[in-house]
């Protein structure tokens, strides 16, 4: 059912309580259908030289068989835009008729070859027929307008060959690489966004052209989420068909911290009925995108037959904006802190000194001191096993209420209580208190909660529409005015190492991005993954993922961020090699963002969200950027990293890494 939510300005998509996809109209890409009542489509894009005909080929089948529905290769120029005829028939003759994208940037005459060849063409408005020097230039009416008659003249010609052709399209607008004229008028903005695609989506209406895909990319994730909802909105606000929706989040990494940035932008739209094709990016080869993509779209194939949520009437978030939920303070929850991290260790029977690393604590005991990484958990949840020996300064332990009414340390020990106990107490810690609180139980515990100024929330729920479901309690405390800090609890039993990760960066970070949540607490049981991980992977696991979730939500950063575009036909250097040893030099300075590109196609624009940045200008050479700031040019590629570092060196944003 529609809530009703859905009738005001804020709408964007069919319900925030009950799971449905977004209905489009659908888009035949060759033999794939995005949209419509078909399944969500995992695509991927090459990284070998369009140019290599054999290697891209054999890319192309490694991806295939990895899972991959479509296939997107750059096609910079119009050599490069002629050869995808021969990788096309290269396939074919393999029996592989997977279509194939051809990705645009500044060249229309390649595009209008390309949609002549391949399934589908992806332009990004920001560079196609439009001006982005990073200037700042005032566009009055009149001037705004002739650009706009400008691009007109430019992108009709592909829209009629597509037409003609029976050729797809993506307007895909980048966050990064928005034009001079947008960037005027509306900034560097998700409505920037918005109104760049929505331009070019006029000129294909106007001349009844709808084989349209769009999509809304950034590497910073709030910004990403926001212009999703935002281009829904705008789309029914303005009378347009419902187009299918791409999702992706841009540069967004390797590793575990790749996953986990996808999972915050991609799976926080999924989980609203968002999205029709999916593309996860990651400094890695291609194959092993699509498992990544296959396994978040995979969550949603019984998602409809979750446990009924009430409906919102009023949402009190405005979710195309990011605003933290007003929190009292309660020890270093809520308030201004940063959200803090609880690892639950509870199912450790006996743990010592040197198991608490797997929490980011060392005990070093030849000096009998603690030493902290950056990912050191804030509190530890013992559970019924409280632990044996002191604990390091800047770590409390947190106890079941029946285990911390028998402790000696009442002071400096927490305790956890289950509903029936907080109404039962006869004792509490005086400062601090936890309080585990079933989604459901919300509205009957208002009278129990009300005006503390001692007590934590851990919210927690048993469905399976878990994002939708807390996110419902939080909406009731708002209803409420109860500002008691919440921390979120999500349980994963008997999942893998990598469906922990993206499932908890789906349902934590959907939350973060919308200001919602005081902290994170990963549960853990006795029969957790107990035959793939053992007890103390698993903890660790919970634990690094929690700071990884916090930092792709952009609302605790404990790390270096690493905004690394994939590779593609256009990169000038081994970009996995490049940023391993970027990271190598520079992974200890803590919350500094920097940009790797491989080319200069996508490295202004992405520099939007770094603080300094590494990209590609020619063989072995590179550009080095503070923001948008060319810094440096030319820089000899053996000399690069050294002159970044002096770079930010001078920013004052370099400290030297611990011995």
């Amino acid at each position: 059912m529609e809530t009703k939510l859905m009738l005001d300005k804020n709408k964007y998509c069919d319900s925030l309580t009950g799971y449905s996809r977004r209905k489009t109209i659908p888009v035949k890409v060759g033999e794939v259908i995005i949209g419509g009542d078909n399944p969500i489509v995992v695509q991927s894009m090459t990284t070998v030289d369009t140019m290599d005909t054999q290697g891209s080929i054999e890319q192309c089948v490694r991806m295939i068989e990895s899972g991959c529905q479509l296939i997107r290769i750059t096609a910079p120029s119009i050599k490069e835009a002629e050869n995808l005829r021969e990788i096309k028939r290269g396939l074919l003759e393999k029996g592989y008729s997977t279509p194939l994208v051809a990705d645009i940037h500044f060249t229309p005459n390649a595009a209008e070859i390309a949609a002549k060849i391949v399934e589908k063409v992806r332009i990004n408005p920001g560079n196609y027929a439009d001006k982005k020097k990073f200037e700042v230039i005032e566009y009055p009416d009149e001037s705004y307008q002739e650009e706009l008659e400008r691009i007109r003249e430019r992108f009709l010609p592909l829209v009629k060959i597509c037409k003609e052709h029976g050729t797809a399209m993506r307007i895909g607008t980048n966050h990064g690489s928005l034009s001079d004229r947008i960037m005027s008028r509306y900034g560097d903005t998700p409505l920037g966004m918005v109104e760049s695609a929505l331009e070019f989506l006029r000129i294909c209406e106007n001349e009844n052209y709808h084989d349209i895909v769009i999509s809304m990319k950034s590497s910073n994730t709030q910004v990403m989420v926001q212009a999703y909802r935002l281009l829904v909105n705008k789309l029914e606000e303005g009378g347009f068909k419902p187009y299918p929706l791409h999702l992706g989040v841009t540069e967004a990494g390797d590793g575990e911290d790749g996953r986990i940035k996808s999972a915050v932008g991609i799976g926080t739209l999924l989980e609203d009925g968002l999205g029709d094709t999916v593309r996860v990016s990651l400094t890695e080869d291609p194959e092993f995108e699509a498992p990544v993509a296959k396994a978040l779209v995979d969550r949603y194939s019984n998602r409809k037959n979750h446990l009924p949520i009430e409906e919102v009437i009023h949402y009190p978030i405005n979710p195309f904006e990011y605003t933290k939920r007003q929190s009292s303070e309660v020890g270093n929850f809520g308030g201004s802190n940063v959200p803090r991290v609880i690892t639950d260790i509870s199912s450790i029977e006996k743990i010592s000194e040197k198991e608490m690393k797997h929490v980011g604590h060392f005990y070093l005991p030849e000096l009998d001191k603690w030493k902290m990484n950056d990912q050191g958990a804030d509190f530890i949840f013992s559970g019924d096993n409280p632990i044996p020996f002191m604990l390091p300064n800047g770590m409390k332990e947190i106890q079941n209420y029946e285990v911390w009414k028998k402790s000696e340390d009442q002071v400096n020990k927490f305790p956890c209580f289950n509903i029936d106990q907080w109404k039962e107490r006869n004792s509490q810690h005086q400062t601090l208190n936890f309080l585990e609180l079933e989604d459901i139980a919300v509205q009957s515990s208002i009278p129990l909660i009300q005006n503390r100024k001692d007590l934590v929330i851990i919210l927690f729920t048993n469905n399976d529409h878990s994002l939708a479901a807390i996110r419902r309690a939080f909406v009731r405390l708002l209803e409420q005015n109860i500002d008691i800090p919440v921390v979120i609890k999500l349980n994963y039993p008997d999942q893998d190492k990598d469906q922990t990760m993206l499932n908890a960066a789906t349902d934590a970070g959907g939350m973060l991005v919308d200001g919602l949540g005081d902290g994170i607490m990963l549960g853990i049981s006795a029969k957790t993954s107990q035959e793939k991980l053992s007890i103390l992977d698993t903890v660790k696991l919970h634990n690094s993922v929690s700071f990884g979730v916090l930092q792709a939500a952009r609302t605790r950063m404990s790390k270096t961020e690493y905004i690394s575009c994939p590779s593609c036909g256009r990169t000038l250097f081994d970009l996995q090699e490049t940023t391993a040893m970027i990271r190598k030099r520079t992974d200890h300075l803590k919350g500094v963002k920097i940009g790797i590109m491989g080319c200069i196609v996508n490295g202004p624009g992405e520099m939007a969200d770094a603080d300094f940045g590494y990209v590609g200008s020619g063989k072995g050479k590179i550009t080095l950027y503070r923001g948008k700031e060319v810094v440096k040019r030319s820089v000899p590629s053996e000399k690069a990293v050294d002159e970044l570092i002096e770079i930010i060196k001078k920013d004052g944003m370099w400290n030297e890494p611990e011995a």
